[in-house]
């Protein structure tokens, strides 16, 4: 077994200087603003769509909607991935309804016309009567720049763009140890928001708010501390701004406030992880602190005999503590030793006060734990196949703790249509805030990150 990584692997990220932009409220209300965003900044970034695992043959395909544009993504013969606009060249009809599939050729239901997985056209109904010659070997699909990694495929408008690994930073070399292309979905809940995009990526770039949207999950005797297995402090809770405009944000876990009761017995459910990984829950009567440094070691010893063979690839503090990522622009993702909460905002195609939000969770496979999956909306088989649930706000529960979140999304769009909000007044901690929204200007604004 390898020895286990330093300490020092969990690098800082550079310090960011900060402009003090102050957010206005028509940032999330304006169709000018989006416009400028969506031509300034979602045309020139990298962005996550499809699912590797989901399209495992050549001809398999998947189709995401962003903002007003369709993006088409197929699986190649050589094994690679391509990602097209879903427009028929002919006269502009979509190529295919739906969230995925399987063909040999694309038809278009418009007049026939008929496409390759690799975009090239292949046939069209009376060829001979074009005055401009045969489409075939002149008109091929509209390609994108298109890449995958950590399972995911990967999409950027902008086809003279920097490398997804240049725009990802320090986030290529961390995910690269989880081996998450294996780990498969559990749970997919979308749902259409009330909300600009840009209040549910704000909301994920800051725990300021969880001792009060989550109250609930708080104990009763320090409000400023969720109850569960990570320590929620700011004051102990890391904080990074990477060059690229991502951000990171480090909590201790394995242990956390409420997880003893007044004796100090180890309570439900760190009892049972203690447990599976071969620990006494007795043992740490009255030092529920001590459990994180142990359960570090006990899977470190026990994991990849038991199928986790990422363990070997990590550091120490990645076998308890919530590591949570805000990818920019649109991104957000915790990813923990064994599985991780995807959530992700996408612009409504011309309204900018809605958007598209996705929470699904995604966990790992190892062959020897049978064990359901934990997810937001309960246990799930790790045999089951799991199906993307969409739906409009209000009609059904999102998911645990997200369904509070949500709520104040809601209610936070409404006071950004108000006079009366002329901009934010921000703690140290929602700093990851102003460095998103002064990035997302720096787009606009045609400061695009150098290339490395």
């Amino acid at each position: 077994m390898a020895e286990p990584l330093p300490s020092r692997e969990i690098l800082s990220w550079p310090e960011q200087k900060l402009r003090g932009h102050r957010i206005p409220g028509h940032r999330y209300t304006s169709r000018d603003f989006a416009e400028q965003e969506w031509e300034g900044m979602w045309t020139k970034v990298w962005l996550l769509l499809g699912r590797e695992e989901e399209m495992p043959n050549p001809g398999d395909w998947q189709c995401e909607q962003l903002g007003p544009e369709s993006i088409l993504m197929v699986r190649q013969k050589d094994g690679g991935v391509k990602a097209f606009y879903n427009v028929c060249q002919h006269r502009g009809n979509p190529l295919v309804d739906g969230e995925k599939g399987s063909v040999r050729r694309f038809v278009c239901k418009y007049h026939s016309w008929a496409f390759m997985p690799d975009g090239e056209l292949n046939f069209v109904p009376d060829r001979e009567d074009f005055p401009e010659g045969n489409p075939c070997g002149k008109v091929r699909l509209a390609e994108l720049a298109c890449e995958t990694f950590a399972g995911f495929v990967w999409v950027n408008m902008d086809t003279d763009c920097m490398s997804l690994k240049s725009f990802l930073g320090p986030i290529w070399d961390e995910w690269s140890r989880y081996d998450l292309q294996t780990w498969r979905r559990y749970q997919a809940r979308t749902v259409n928001l009330p909300c600009n995009w840009k209040v549910v990526l704000d909301n994920f770039n800051e725990s300021y708010h969880v001792p009060t949207v989550h109250m609930g999950a708080t104990t009763q005797f320090d409000r400023t501390k969720i109850q569960g297995q990570i320590n929620t402090n700011y004051r102990e809770t890391r904080f990074d701004l990477s060059d690229e405009g991502h951000n990171r944000m480090v909590m201790e876990g394995g242990y956390g406030v409420g997880s003893t009761d007044k004796a100090g017995n180890i309570l439900e459910p760190l009892a049972g992880s203690l447990r599976h990984w071969g620990l006494d829950p007795a043992d740490f009567k009255g030092r529920p602190e001590a459990t994180r440094r142990a359960v570090q070691q006990a899977k470190r010893r026990l994991g990849p005999g038991r199928g986790y063979t990422h363990y070997d690839k990590v550091p120490d503090e990645q076998l308890t503590d919530a590591f949570h990522y805000t990818l920019f622009p649109n991104f957000a993702v915790s990813i923990w030793s064994d599985g991780f909460h995807f959530l992700r905002a996408r612009p409504h195609a011309s309204d900018p006060e809605r958007c598209v939000f996705d929470n699904w969770w995604y966990a790992s496979c190892p062959e020897g734990d049978l064990r359901p999956v934990p997810t937001g909306i309960g246990l799930v088989e790790r045999d089951a196949e799991v199906k993307t649930e969409v739906f409009d706000y209000g009609e059904k529960w999102i998911g645990a703790a997200i369904d509070e979140d949500v709520e104040v999304f809601v209610r936070q769009q409404r006071g950004f249509r108000s006079r009366g909000f002329t901009g934010v007044y921000l703690s140290r901690q929602e700093s990851r805030v102003r460095r998103y929204h002064e990035l997302i200007d720096d787009y606009i604004e045609g400061r695009l990150p150098k290339r490395p």
